[in-house]
């Protein structure tokens, strides 16, 4: 029986004709609008469907008789060359099965980033940004190229190489790039957020902080996206001084992820909840939430581990009385970002440190 990793609108438009029904039979069938249907039709591979409409689609090919589900194979097969829009010549370019091949590998770098897997998620990805020159590729391996661009970016953030030739800010651009041509707006949306995120992260607050703030309000993004924008604001503004401020910011985007049902972006608010009442010298509220955040937090991702170690030790250090177990959690954090690589995380803990006037028992 036939199954798809990834739905773009090719997959959609060999499902609709496997099945035989006409654009808006479907689109009832679906229960998606008529014009979705035809947008799949028409850009094919270089767009796709939201995630929740890739579950109905894997809903209505499961539910598929048999043959159904060999139309539906015959049409991807049939399909495998360039799409008759683009007229882009590809017979140098990747077969399908190489497309499904770098689709997978997508999916185990997204896997490997999570766990901080660093050397295995470059590998991965330089296999394929290596192997093929934009001009050979169709509409659907430029999308997956932007995708393993895009990916390459945020394994470059995650290392702390934030701006130069070889940098997140680079490989985000270059994404931005291709998945502008291709004509998809989440993407470059979702991108915007990216970039906004490394103009944070070198210190260009109050750009940042500008993008956050346009890209909350951005139809192009997921209501996920423009509450993390939104949190984002927050995280700007409490690096700038304006603590209160960004507190009632950030309890805006906790109160969104509540509602969308995201206990992980719901568990980061309040790590971030707190480090902005500790900034406000409001210590009893910020050991409260980060508490939340400690006890709700992912604790199999090591990026998230640091994370919260690190505000934890930075709360912890603010008062007197709790100093040693604040340099303890800072140490904590710092071993296992130099285990990880996170060398934008251990520039932070050492800043922390400074600021405090603290020396890690290790260096005295």
């Amino acid at each position: 029986m036939a199954t798809v990793h990834h739905w773009t609108g090719l997959e959609a438009r060999a499902l609709r004709l496997a099945l035989r029904m006409s654009v808006r039979v479907f689109a009832q069938h679906l229960g998606v609008a008529v014009r979705t249907v035809s947008n799949w039709d028409k850009y094919l591979s270089a767009t796709e469907p939201r995630p929740d409409t890739q579950a109905i689609l894997d809903t209505a090919l499961a539910r598929a008789d048999a043959s159904a589900h060999l139309r539906f194979e015959t049409f991807l097969s049939e399909a495998g060359g360039p799409p008759a829009t683009t007229g882009r010549v590809t017979s140098a370019g990747p077969r399908a099965w190489e497309y499904e091949s770098w689709t997978d590998d997508l999916d185990r770098v997204a896997v490997a980033l999570s766990r901080q897997n660093f050397a295995f998620a470059d590998n991965l990805l330089s296999r394929w940004l290596n192997r093929f020159r934009p001009p050979e590729l169709d509409d659907k391996g430029l999308y997956l190229l932007a995708r393993s661009t895009a990916l390459m970016g945020d394994l470059k953030r995650d290392q702390g190489a934030v701006v130069g030739p070889l940098s997140a800010q680079h490989a985000y651009a270059g994404a931005h790039s291709i998945f502008t041509q291709l004509d998809i707006p989440r993407r470059v949306a979702q991108l915007d957020l990216s970039l906004a995120v490394v103009a944070e992260m070198s210190g260009r607050l109050e750009t940042a902080a500008r993008h956050y703030e346009n890209l909350a309000v951005d139809d192009r993004l997921a209501r996920r996206d423009r509450a993390r924008a939104r949190l984002w604001v927050g995280t700007a503004l409490s690096k700038e001084g304006e603590h209160d401020y960004a507190a009632r910011v950030m309890l805006a985007a906790t109160r969104d992820f509540e509602d969308l049902g995201e206990p992980d972006d719901w568990s980061v608010a309040h790590q971030k909840l707190a480090l902005a009442h500790r900034g406000a010298g409001d210590l009893g509220k910020a050991v409260h939430f980060i508490g939340i955040a400690r006890r709700t937090g992912v604790t199999d991702s090591p990026m998230q581990r640091v994370r919260l170690d690190t505000a934890h030790g930075h709360i912890l250090l603010s008062d007197p009385a709790t100093r040693d177990d604040g340099l303890s959690a800072l140490d904590q954090a710092a071993q296992l970002a130099a285990q990880y690589g996170m060398s934008h995380q251990l520039a932070s803990i050492e800043s922390i440190r400074t600021t405090a006037g603290a020396t890690s028992p290790r260096r005295r």
